[in-house]
């Protein structure tokens, strides 16, 4: 879900930022739909190669942490068992009781009881590269797919102002749905998304007036 929001929110904002600076510049729709579509292609690349690289490090990190502890679990047994009873002491068993958990769950399993309970490893939240990058690169084209098609629709009178309110619309209801979804507050997530994206769409807009005036 946070590869998603990220690439959705990324989408949206900075493809708005893109046209509106275009528009700014040069209200042309050709070059405004191509500096949309040529930004949603080159986002969508970007945000799923970053979110590869960076999920592939945790990655690795987990590897790491788990192939030191399977050597561990060769050359000193007795010690993870030691560590493995005091981890379940800690959480409030008793000194007997603890000892019989880390002892079963040793017989179990015991590279997934310590990459559980001592490195908090998880099968179900390891990370994932791949799908990680699909992820944020789908999520980020969904996102500049919004702006860009209302590029392709709406009248180039006044273009700035109707795609930045109707793209500010969007990202309010993005930030309202994103912060439900995590159980935060809707209208704190709304419009904080709302604030980044106005000033990403006013800071872009001067930027192609500025430019486009020079030229």
């Amino acid at each position: 879900m946070r590869a998603a929001v990220l690439g959705a929110n990324d989408g949206l904002i900075s493809t708005s930022s893109l046209v509106v600076g275009v528009a700014a510049a040069q209200p042309d729709r050709t070059a405004i739909v191509v500096a949309g579509v040529a930004g949603l292609i080159a986002g969508a690349l970007a945000m799923a190669a970053g979110e590869y690289v960076s999920v592939s490090s945790q990655s690795d990190s987990e590897d790491a942490d788990l192939a030191k502890e399977r050597k561990e679990l060769i050359e000193t047994p007795e010690a993870e068992l030691n560590e493995l009873t005091a981890i379940y002491v800690g959480r409030g068993l008793t000194p007997e009781l603890a000892r019989q958990v880390a002892e079963q769950f040793t017989a179990h399993d015991a590279l997934a009881a310590h990459a559980r309970d001592e490195l908090g490893i998880f099968d179900f939240t390891r990370a994932r590269p791949v799908q990680a990058a699909l992820a944020s690169a789908a999520s980020f084209a969904v996102g500049a797919a919004l702006p860009l098609a209302l590029s392709v629709a709406l009248p180039l009178t006044n273009f700035g102002l109707t795609i930045g309110g109707a793209s500010l619309g969007l990202l309010f209801v993005l930030g309202w749905v994103a912060a439900k979804m995590g159980g935060a507050k809707p209208l704190t997530g709304a419009l904080r998304i709302g604030f980044w994206g106005t000033v990403a769409m006013v800071a872009t807009s001067l930027v192609g007036k500025l430019f486009g005036t020079a030229v």
